[in-house]
């Protein structure tokens, strides 16, 4: 997982970013993972609602929800309490492509979607 921080104009709060660049899922079925947990802001309720999803996508956005909570508080020393969830971000990541041989020699592809999972984490500075 690709780690790095962000920090806004007010000094009080700061971003905290934590990405996973290619996971191998289409991105709308991590998206619906990534439904369940709409509206909840902090992250441990979170990992708790996704735990229940029944989704290979969800143990993906977990990691990457425990990465972004991990790089805030051993990189920037901040408080677990304080940490919201900011916003979650899928898109589309590379496609594979591959082919099949079909019927009477033609070729027919195979498309294998991968996808990238972005969370955002604020959380107020200590002092």
């Amino acid at each position: 997982m690709k780690n790095s921080k962000l920090k806004t104009q007010n000094s009080k709060f700061v971003e905290v970013k934590a990405e996973s660049p290619a996971m191998r899922q289409s991105a709308r079925k991590v998206r619906l993972a990534a439904a369940a947990i709409r509206g909840v802001e902090l992250p441990s309720e979170a990992v708790s609602t996704l735990t229940m999803v029944i989704n290979r996508a969800a143990v993906e956005l977990i990691k990457t929800i425990k990465q972004a909570v991990s790089n805030a508080k051993n990189n920037l020393k901040l408080a677990e309490e304080t940490l919201r969830i900011k916003s979650i971000e899928v898109n589309e990541g590379p496609t594979m492509k591959r082919m099949r041989f079909g019927s009477r020699g033609k070729i027919k592809p195979i498309l294998k979607r991968t996808s990238r999972i972005k969370v955002i984490v604020t959380g107020r500075k200590n002092g």
